[in-house]
């Protein structure tokens, strides 16, 4: 039996650029989303209410968030889904070891993809029981978003920071290898091309990160109250 187009090594590589990118647009649509806090509690707090009422009156309620929420998972799923059949299939091709094989150079990032998901898909639960449902959060008050942040990353609770500080890096490298993994996919492949995709996939990844980890560490130092 042949296999589907989907299933095959091509159409997986296809469905995690599409599920990334849409992840991508998504992590920068909340990135800035978040930066709301700095411009006040009723400006962050009008946004937040108005990500809850978007789309109305054609869609009622929130259903415009689970809409969002339904396909982030997914895009989630897929992306994992075939990263995992795409790398078992990597290994199956190379069965044996030599035991003079030259190791292969590869960036800190391609290295650590697959610890760095883990990492990422651990902290992405733990902000939805935080931020989302409340459970987690020290304040919980659905009617307070900016209270729930603030009260998340206060100096008491150093260790959310740490841990948040930890997936946002590991997301970071996540990022820069997928990035440039893209670029050079799309034919960036002169010697001056992949130097190029390189500083890209670096400066976005840097600038993506730093968008949230400003949140966090404002409210440690007290810069946002």
């Amino acid at each position: 039996m042949s296999r589907s187009p989907l299933r095959s090594s091509i159409g997986l590589k296809i469905v995690m650029a599409v599920t990334g990118i849409l992840l991508v647009f998504f992590l920068i649509a909340h990135m800035l989303g978040n930066l709301k806090v700095f411009a006040g509690q009723a400006s962050f707090e009008h946004y937040a209410h108005w990500l809850r009422e978007f789309g109305a009156p054609i869609l009622p309620g929130t259903w415009f968030l689970w809409i969002q929420r339904v396909l982030l998972l997914v895009a989630v799923i897929g992306h994992i889904a075939s990263a995992a059949v795409l790398a078992k299939r990597a290994r199956a091709a190379q069965p044996v070891r030599y035991a003079h094989r030259r190791p292969v150079r590869t960036g800190y990032a391609a290295r650590t993809m697959r610890w760095g998901g883990v990492i990422i898909l651990l902290f992405v639960i733990y902000h939805i029981l935080d931020l989302t449902t409340g459970t987690l959060n020290p304040v919980g008050d659905p009617h307070s978003p900016f209270a729930n942040v603030v009260a998340d990353f206060a100096p008491s609770r150093w260790y959310v920071t740490l841990f948040y500080t930890l997936a946002v890096v590991a997301l970071g490298f996540h990022l820069r290898h997928g990035v440039y993994s893209a670029l050079r996919t799309l034919g960036q492949q002169t010697p001056r091309g992949q130097r190029n995709v390189k500083a890209i996939a670096l400066v976005f990844s840097v600038l993506l990160c730093a968008g949230f980890l400003a949140v966090p560490f404002a409210v440690l130092f007290g810069l946002v109250r």
